[in-house]
């Protein structure tokens, strides 16, 4: 097997399905970088609100009787104003901090080992009858480990499947498709959830009425977590019923010897080689006793902050002993961190894989530099957002979007459906959920937010678009990572052969995050924490 990354060598063009992938993998390749992608919208944005400061454009905001002129940034008024803000546009931005924090404390859960022996343990613990239930549940988990996600579950999946007697490739495609479609859901927090609520907050200031409009780490935990339940029946299903009995069975044994199948492309994660080492479902002694040490630690920590924060007149609940919200809501980042991090530094010296006391920070350092693009990519998203608010300029284009819903009658959950059909296609193309959501925000939200929907459910709905697409995107590079490790099974695998079987997937997912949302909507229940359906 080869440690070293290569491009995989495309497979050729067979029937239809293969030439439309090809097609939209080439349109998609024509899209600038994020990076530029932002920095010509920047560029559009200077000049659009420059010359609609040039003719007085006004706008006022209903419930408001003031209006609000749109200030250009090509004026004299406007440069002044980036080149006293650009700095804190950048190093103010919300979820910068926020991400970047909680990066070191899952970084150090994830390289210590704790994530994966917390997969391996649940997985190989299944009986082979609810083995895709157990499966398609702990990848819906996934986003917790960032990236690393689709790299580790889906081939421990495909050996859990081979132990227990059952279709390899099945474990393989059924975890891929539930750690894509499920990755904005799941029980779990992280650095994902972080990055959602951090753009939130930003884009709602253009708006007066956004106070007292929840914008924290948890506005949508309920629905993720409900959405989580029932991707775990549907996907089981879907694996254990539909695609199980369809597929061959495998003429691999799952190791490549030529290297051929180990290659990958160079993802927005970590990245590995596929060829380093064949994984193992089996838990050493030491991983076991790390992972009672770390779950015993995160029971104390859990306990104690429970405790304090339900004592009568505790410093820990609200504004007249309100338990929501109080600054456990508000200071929920810390307190992951420090779960994340007190587990994972259990975890690590029970289990002998932190030995020395720098580690840590070692640990902690490389996290943050897997981070640096994010980290670039955030210095023209936070210019860009900065000056879309402050020209208001999205204020003006949230009022008239909104009218114009107004007008033709599109509200309500129509409204919703039909923006999730627009992001479902734009994700094909823009699969960085961070540009994507920085990209939809500042128009979607202040324009939702006019017809009388809260931050949180516009947010619910972009997760479901940024969700179902991903596992069928070409652009998408663990898509060609799990070609490589279908590859290992069955040789012959061509990427079409991949993405028919996870169409399987696509439809019913996407059914089934809308489903589940529109429970929440037409029966008015929380999103989560103190964010519910409408304004407040």
């Amino acid at each position: 097997m080869h440690n070293t990354l290569a491009e995989p060598v495309p497979a050729p063009p067979g029937g239809r399905l293969d030439r439309v992938m090809a097609g939209l993998e080439r349109l998609g390749n024509k899209l600038p970088h994020p990076f530029y992608l932002f920095g010509v919208l920047f560029a559009i944005l200077a000049v659009v609100s420059t010359v609609l400061a040039a003719v007085d454009a006004e706008v006022t905001v209903p419930g408001s009787d003031e209006r609000l002129a749109v200030q250009g940034l090509l004026t004299w008024d406007g440069i002044k104003w980036l080149l006293e803000n650009a700095v804190t546009n950048f190093t103010g931005f919300p979820p910068l901090g926020t991400v970047l924090l909680m990066m070191m404390a899952v970084g150090v859960a994830e390289r210590t080992g704790l994530l994966e022996a917390a997969v391996k343990a649940t997985i190989a613990k299944a009986p082979a009858r609810t083995l895709p239930y157990v499966v398609t549940f702990v990848a819906t988990q996934g986003h917790v480990m960032s990236d690393i996600s689709a790299l580790v579950i889906p081939p421990l999946a495909a050996l859990a499947f081979k132990a227990a007697g059952r279709n390899p490739l099945a474990g393989l495609i059924g975890a891929f498709a539930a750690v894509t479609a499920g990755y904005a859901s799941g029980f779990t927090v992280g650095a994902l959830d972080a990055l959602y609520s951090g753009i939130t907050q930003q884009v709602t200031t253009v708006l007066p009425i956004s106070d007292g409009a929840p914008t924290h780490l948890l506005v949508n935990y309920f629905f993720t977590a409900s959405v989580s339940v029932a991707l775990t029946v549907l996907g089981g299903f879907l694996t254990d019923r539909v695609l199980e009995p369809r597929l061959p069975w495998p003429t691999g044994d799952g190791i490549s010897e030529t290297g051929e199948g180990d290659s990958d492309r160079a993802g927005s994660g970590d990245g590995a080689a596929s060829g380093a080492k064949e994984p193992s479902t089996t838990l050493a002694r030491e991983q076991v006793r790390g992972l009672w040490a770390a779950t015993a630690s995160v029971a104390v920590l859990a306990a104690v902050v429970v405790t304090a924060w339900l004592i009568p007149g505790s410093p820990l609940r609200g504004e007249g002993g309100a338990l929501i919200p109080s600054p456990v809501l508000s200071g929920l980042v810390p307190l992951l961190f420090t779960a994340f991090l007190t587990a994972g530094v259990v975890y690590g010296i029970a289990a002998r894989t932190v030995k020395h006391k720098n580690d840590l920070p070692r640990i902690m350092g490389e996290s943050v530099t897997s981070m640096s693009g994010y980290i670039v990519l955030i210095l023209v998203i936070a210019q860009f957002i900065a000056v879309f608010n402050w020209s208001n300029v999205g204020t003006l284009l949230a009022v008239k979007c909104s009218a114009a819903l107004e007008s033709i009658g599109l509200t309500g959950f129509l409204a919703l459906l039909l923006f999730v059909v627009v992001v479902s296609v734009l994700n094909l193309f823009i699969t960085s959920g961070s540009a994507l959501w920085s990209l939809m925000a500042p128009v979607f939200v202040p324009t939702f937010m006019l017809i009388g929907m809260s931050p949180a459910l516009t947010l619910a709905a972009f997760r479901i678009a940024d969700s179902a697409t991903q596992m069928i995107s070409p652009l998408n590079p663990y898509v060609f990572l799990m070609l490589a490790f279908m590859r290992k099974y069955e040789p012959g695998a061509q990427l079409g052969t991949l993405i028919s079987r996870l169409m399987i997937y696509v439809v019913p997912f996407m059914a089934m995050w809308l489903a589940v949302l529109g429970i929440f909507y037409f029966f008015d229940l929380p999103l989560g924490p103190g964010a519910g359906i409408h304004m407040p």
